[in-house]
């Protein structure tokens, strides 16, 4: 993938992930770690919950989009990390078998007012199932690098 700074983002743009299935195991063996309720690791007791069986983290979704978000590479050159993620919903569970994408809209650019080697960008992302349902909605902010600031320093300015 060709580097990317922000500069090169427009309010708008659109990015699809590839896929991601979740097995029962993987459900399991996360949930097991991070987040250990019985509807997240107990396939019988699951099946008489509220949910009627076995469902994902939270968490584990979150950690899922972040992944297949990763793996598109956009960001691989400018990112410079996150200060937080906004408000995340979770419309509908996560189950076994299900295969999870994500898609990402770019809804805010702006330069940085104290840092002029960086932009911020805020994004949309909703993960969503093999049936297009959305599984996960969040908003993302990220600091990237700017071009200029790149090419100062690569001059010594």
């Amino acid at each position: 993938m060709t580097d990317r700074f922000y500069e090169d983002f427009n309010v708008g743009d659109r990015f699809l992930s590839g896929s991601m299935t979740l097995t029962e195991s993987a459900i399991v063996d996360f949930a097991r770690q991070w987040d250990p309720q019985p509807f997240h690791t107990d396939p019988a007791f699951a099946a008489t919950w509220t949910f009627g069986g076995l469902i994902a983290s939270g968490l584990h979704t979150m950690a899922a989009t972040l992944r297949l978000w990763l793996d598109l590479g956009i960001f691989q050159a400018c990112s410079l990390g996150s200060p937080g993620i906004g408000e995340v919903q979770f419309p509908r569970p996560v189950r076994p078998g299900d295969t999870l994408r994500v898609v990402t809209d770019i809804v805010e650019l702006r330069p940085s007012a104290s840092r002029p080697d960086r932009g911020i960008a805020r994004l949309r992302q909703v993960t969503i199932n093999q049936r297009d349902q959305p599984v996960m909605e969040q908003e993302t902010t990220v600091f990237l690098k700017r071009r200029r600031a790149v090419q100062s320093a690569a001059r010594g300015a």
